[in-house]
């Protein structure tokens, strides 16, 4: 499968559940009009709309739906989660409906029956969308055994793990595996493997150019346990899925979850687990509270930033770059809590505890947190989140990726102005704070919700007024 097809593909599962669900809510739709208005069960005052309602419902559920995850692209699904998961959603765009539009009549007695109605329609929908979900899952999974549309996968091992991994992709081929190959870790000797060893383990990313796999799983022996974190560190910059079996999963506890495919024992790493409606809703906390922040502390962020220039030279906002999500580069801003170019001689150092070049306001600033205040601004502009890993320059980026595997890992997120790694440790004041505080930020990648995030900003805010910010 070519770059082409498999964006297409990419594409085309979404746009056809979308067209699916559009056509079995119109039809959820008609049925239910023609219960309440034409079957003679239920007492008509007037006779309502058919089109606008029908089309204007079904999109709103639709839209409920993605923001659901409903439309995320999958290579494999459980038809019952899924099923579940479309009760679940149309629950919810019921409960707003309610509220949103037949409240008032349906306390005032203006709609007979009225709970009755309620369960009907939310039947229909679940019965309808749901049940054309479980159709188009058993013909994508019957086409699968019949081997179209499978993908491309790399077995990384070579041992007695990885054979058995290769014969149950063949043999449950609606996982939608089409294995091509082994990644040596080591000299193998003994039984001849039933598929050819493709490359290296130090030339895994060009195997997976040149086989244009869109999987990888790893099938590692104990003896080559050792080697899981470069292996995991050479898939940072690759869009493919990662797995592995469960055997390995407490060598990178934390930056796995189970995955139930069809019963086959795989982990999925590094999946993404905000749903959509979380992302959205993220992202809306970040700006409303940011906005604010700002106005409504505006006096006060006037007189910090007058107070630093009367102190001594130099802007009140210190302007820095700093390493975003997925690498990208972005200008921080802060109040400047160090005398002006401060690191001109040193060059880039660790935070110290008594650190000389910090001014009498810049202790005060960092101690309460206040210094970070200028970042919202980030927020507003999208380069950071309220809550996620904490930015780092371009120059402890290079460095610390060389030294600690996963550390770009941290990358595949939003950086936040606060977040689990700074309410549960201290500064960065070496290299080993460093990999203590990665353990937190991929805790918080794999368990991301929120929820977690409230708990976060809630624990930053108890943090901030006991002072024990880093002076």
């Amino acid at each position: 499968m070519g770059s082409f097809e498999r964006l297409k593909t990419k594409h085309g599962e979404p746009v056809l559940l979308l067209f699916a669900d559009f056509l079995s809510l119109a039809l959820a739709n008609s049925i239910y009009y023609y219960i309440r208005v034409h079957s003679g069960l239920f007492r008509v005052i007037a006779v309502p709309d058919f089109w606008g309602p029908l089309i204007t419902l079904s999109i709103f559920v639709m839209f409920v739906f993605w923001f659901w995850g409903l439309y995320r692209y999958s290579r494999l699904h459980s038809r019952f989660d899924e099923f579940a998961t479309i009760a679940k959603a149309s629950t919810v765009a019921i409960i707003i409906l309610f509220f949103a539009i037949f409240f008032d009549d349906a306390t005032n007695g203006r709609i007979p029956h009225f709970r009755l109605l309620i369960v009907i329609y939310w039947a229909l929908i679940v019965l309808f969308a749901g049940g054309m979900r479980v159709v188009l899952r058993t013909v994508q999974r019957n086409l699968l055994i019949k081997g179209f549309g499978l993908q491309n996968a790399l077995i990384v091992g070579a041992g007695k793990r990885a054979v058995d991994v290769y014969n149950l992709t063949l043999k449950y081929k609606a996982l939608g595996y089409r294995p091509v190959g082994f990644v040596r870790i080591k000299e193998v000797s003994g039984d001849i493997l039933p598929a050819p060893i493709v490359a290296e383990v130090n030339q895994l990313e060009t195997a997976i150019k040149n086989s244009d796999a869109q999987e990888i799983i790893i099938a590692l022996e104990e003896n080559e346990r050792e080697g899981l974190f470069d292996i995991l560190s050479r898939m940072n910059g690759e869009n493919v899925s990662v797995k592995m079996v469960p055997d390995l999963y407490d060598a990178v506890s934390g930056q796995a979850r189970v995955s139930q495919l069809y019963g086959f024992p795989l982990i999925e790493v590094m999946p993404q687990i905000m749903q959509p409606w979380e992302e959205a809703t993220k992202r809306t906390i970040d700006v409303l509270f940011s906005l604010a922040v700002l106005v409504v502390g505006l006096p006060l962020w006037f007189i910090i930033a007058l107070v630093l220039k009367l102190e001594s030279r130099g802007s009140a906002i210190y302007k820095q770059d700093r390493v975003g999500k997925d690498g990208k580069t972005f200008t921080l801003y802060k109040f400047r809590s160090m005398y002006q170019n401060a690191e001109k001689i040193t060059g880039p150092t660790w935070a110290d505890k008594n650190d000389s070049r910090i001014t009498r306001l810049g202790r005060i600033l960092r101690k309460l947190h206040l210094d970070e205040v200028p970042q919202f601004i980030n927020v507003l502009k999208g380069d950071m989140s309220l809550v996620g890993p904490r930015p780092e320059r371009p120059f402890f980026v290079e460095q610390l990726a060389k030294e600690i595997p996963l550390y770009k890992r941290r990358l595949k997120v939003k950086p936040g102005i606060t977040g689990w790694a700074q309410i549960k440790h201290s500064y960065d004041q070496s290299i080993d704070d460093v990999k203590i505080k990665l353990q937190y930020d991929l805790f918080y990648i794999e368990n991301m919700s929120l929820r977690m995030d409230f708990k976060i900003a809630l624990n930053t805010v108890i943090h901030m007024l006991s002072g024990k910010g880093h002076a």
